[in-house]
């Protein structure tokens, strides 16, 4: 319930038995990853990884598919925890970047995201199946 909750701080409707399915589907591919930050019985965040292969060069790239920390306590480290953490996941899988994608209405993810060393790059295109 709790990382449910989290997603719809950032206007996702991740229902908790969407999460729950996720989260069992991910505990048995290598490829993906989700780590949460708790602190006590409270969720304070949660960031989930991806790795996929680059056909262009070798070595793997590591994408942070979803990441939210409790707006109470942005500001507080548990951001850059849980970046830490997916950075060192794809770094032991053998990666040689990696990539986040963010909304243009969150400057302030933005301006996290170059804190942490990341750049602004290129342009991304979406075509979504009903």
């Amino acid at each position: 319930m709790g990382i449910s909750l989290l997603m719809a701080q950032l206007g996702y409707g991740a229902d908790p038995e969407l999460v729950r399915l996720k989260l069992e589907d991910f505990a048995t591919d290598t490829l993906d990853e989700v780590f949460v930050a708790v602190s006590g019985d409270e969720i304070r965040g949660v960031v989930s990884c991806y790795i996929t292969s680059l056909f262009h060069q070798s070595g793997s790239l590591g994408r942070i598919t979803s990441f939210v920390v409790d707006e109470n306590y942005r500001g507080s480290g548990v951001g850059r925890s849980l970046v830490d953490a997916a950075e060192s996941f794809f770094r032991q899988a053998g990666c040689v970047r990696s990539e986040v994608t963010s909304g243009d209405h969150r400057p302030d993810a933005h301006a996290f995201y170059e804190s942490c060393g990341y750049e602004e790059d290129e342009r991304r295109f979406v075509k979504t199946y009903h």
